[in-house]
């Protein structure tokens, strides 16, 4: 069956009955394949059995108990469908080669009884090594689809092995989100108070308090802020990183050629800067050509574009720097290209790499959208935005760059793909660069303070991912999707969820006090998560017994860590 959808050519037809419980299968949660893209010789074998759709065949070169997938898109007689049900997720895996051709874009697309094609993930596929295709569905209803693996290439001739279905609950998918949590957010840290000749200090007391949490849930703002006081103390309260919607932007401070206008942006970076709040520069310049300011597309020299494009960027990049925790340099470039096409294919490089020049110690974002959210364009897909990334850094000069992964994460108000968000997570993880959501929004909808926690779960609960920020607010402050909070600033029930979330991704003040003994117990050990604290050792019978100090706990200590205090006396 041959089918074109969205500019893919879809190879076959590929459905598994739904009774099949057995062969290897890819937990969607592990990451010792999934932050690796590299093509292998032989697919390594799971230790998991427990799979609910699956086939496994062999994975020889040249086998024939391959599954072998021709430009006809016929496969033997494997054209089943398959029953979901709403409400559970359902986590695809295959391992993918190309026997002829070599580099081509391969992924598994759901098509629904309506028509509706879902793409469920993507990679790069090599001839004669095998890459591992993640993915998968959460079906907003009950009901049939039919699989489909897609390639970019339709004359692609595909070989499949190890192809797996897998069903989650919701409750299930959260447990293993929390048990990455535990994992990849936290450590433990045992204390040892001792004198200088190596006894135990019993009776000594520590407390703990933490200063300054490694992830950070943020949020943007915009001009309103200077505008209202309540606005201002609702969000100091919350929050303590933030990028400005617009003020920022070469449109907004450059309304007309030669007459720059900084005021709203510095203005919004003092109020964070007297509130200890960081601030992500939000954006350099944008390549899509009708957002920018309204004198630009009225250039029609290209040197005389190129010099107020080098302008801009001379400008914003000194005034700011050291300043900012990152900036979006070129934004949505995998998107739109209007710099490439007016001065030359190598643009953006080029101007990332003026502003690693300006600011080396700035974090700079390749930001796109419909990246991470499963839209059903699919122009800036995790394997497109990744690549741009490459070619960036691969651009001379740029090797030493700072590079991140912004992914917006503007999501349609319906129940999120979240096995297709963590597919794609691993793809944009893959090159050992942090991960942002920067802009997370959701229009209104039933269930929205629902979905948008299970997003910011989700994106919490990858190793990749090193922080959030959302596009909301109250009333207030115009933002009408993510409406966090009443005219009156009281909370609306998405604005509890983010109280929630930010409660408890940050060490709670209340700390139980550590009373050490001489034993080896579990009170002188204490989970800490991921962050900067201040700790005291105190002794209540010693009354001039008292040290402090400053402690990181870090990923990159282990699971545990030992911290030995010595005692003066």
């Amino acid at each position: 069956m041959n089918s074109i959808k969205n500019g893919f050519f879809l190879c076959m037809i590929f459905l598994l009955w739904c009774h099949v419980d057995s062969g290897v299968s890819i937990d969607p949660f592990s990451h010792s394949h999934s932050l690796n893209t590299e093509c292998v010789m032989k697919p390594p074998r799971s230790s998991e059995t427990k799979g609910l759709l699956q086939f496994s065949r062999s994975v020889e070169d040249d086998s024939d108990e391959e599954w072998k997938i021709d430009g006809s898109g016929s496969i033997r007689e494997m054209t089943q469908r398959i029953q979901l049900h709403e409400g559970n997720i359902y986590s695809f895996s295959a391992w993918v080669k190309l026997r002829e051709g070599n580099n081509k874009k391969v992924g598994v697309v759901f098509r629904t009884e309506n028509g509706r094609f879902v793409h469920g993930g993507e990679v790069r596929a090599k001839k004669r090594c095998w890459t591992l295709l993640k993915g998968g569905i959460v079906p907003d209803v009950s009901g049939s689809v039919d699989i489909f693996f897609e390639s970019d290439d339709k004359e692609a001739k595909i070989s499949a092995s190890d192809v797996s279905l897998k069903q989650f609950s919701k409750q299930e998918w959260k447990l293993k989100q929390d048990q990455l949590i535990e994992k990849i957010r936290k450590s433990k840290v045992r204390f040892e108070v001792t004198y200088q000749n190596k006894t135990a200090v019993k009776g000594a007391v520590i407390s703990i308090e933490q200063t300054k949490p490694s992830f950070l849930l943020g949020c943007a703002m915009n001009f309103r802020i200077l505008q209202s006081e309540g606005y201002r103390n609702w969000f100091a309260s919350r929050f303590k990183i933030t990028s400005f919607t617009n003020e920022m932007k070469w449109y907004t401070t450059e309304k007309e050629r030669g007459h720059e206008n900084y005021t709203a942006a510095d203005s919004m970076l003092k109020f964070a800067e007297e509130n200890g709040i960081l601030v992500r520069g939000h954006t350099v310049l944008w390549d899509d050509p009708l957002m920018q300011p309204t004198w630009v597309p009225k250039i029609e020299d290209p040197n005389d574009l190129m010099n107020v494009t080098l302008n801009r960027i001379n400008s914003v990049m000194t005034r700011y720097k050291g300043k900012l925790t990152g900036w979006d340099v070129v934004n949505e470039n995998v998107h739109w290209d209007y710099f490439e096409k007016m001065l030359g294919a190598n643009a953006s490089s080029s101007f990332y790499n003026l502003a690693f020049k300006l600011d080396p110690d700035v974090t700079m974002f390749v930001n796109e959208y419909n990246t991470i959210e499963n839209r059903v364009e699919v122009t800036a897909t995790p394997v497109k935005v990744k690549e741009k990334m490459e070619e960036i850094l691969a651009y001379p000069g740029n090797m030493n760059i700072k590079g991140a992964i912004g992914a917006q994460g503007h999501f349609r108000p319906t129940q999120p793909n979240l096995a297709y968000m963590r597919s794609a997570l691993d793809t944009l993880g893959s090159l050992g660069l942090p991960i942002w959501l920067t802009e997370v929004d959701m229009p209104k909808c039933p269930n929205q303070e629902v979905y948008i926690e299970e997003i910011l779960r989700e994106a919490y609960s990858h190793p990749a991912v090193k922080g959030i920020i959302i596009f909301a607010g109250p009333e207030v402050s115009g933002f009408d999707k993510l409406t966090l909070a009443d005219k009156y600033f009281n909370n609306t029930a998405t604005g509890d969820v983010i109280d929630k979330l930010l409660k408890e991704w940050q060490q709670s003040s209340e700390i139980p006090k550590i009373f050490m003994t001489d034993s080896e117990n579990d009170e002188e050990e204490v989970s800490l998560l991921h962050g900067h604290y201040n700790v005291n050792v105190s002794h209540p019978w010693m009354k001039n017994m008292s040290t402090s100090f400053s402690l990181e706990v870090t990923k990159e200590m282990g699971q545990r860590q030992v911290v030995r205090v010595v005692i003066n006396a």
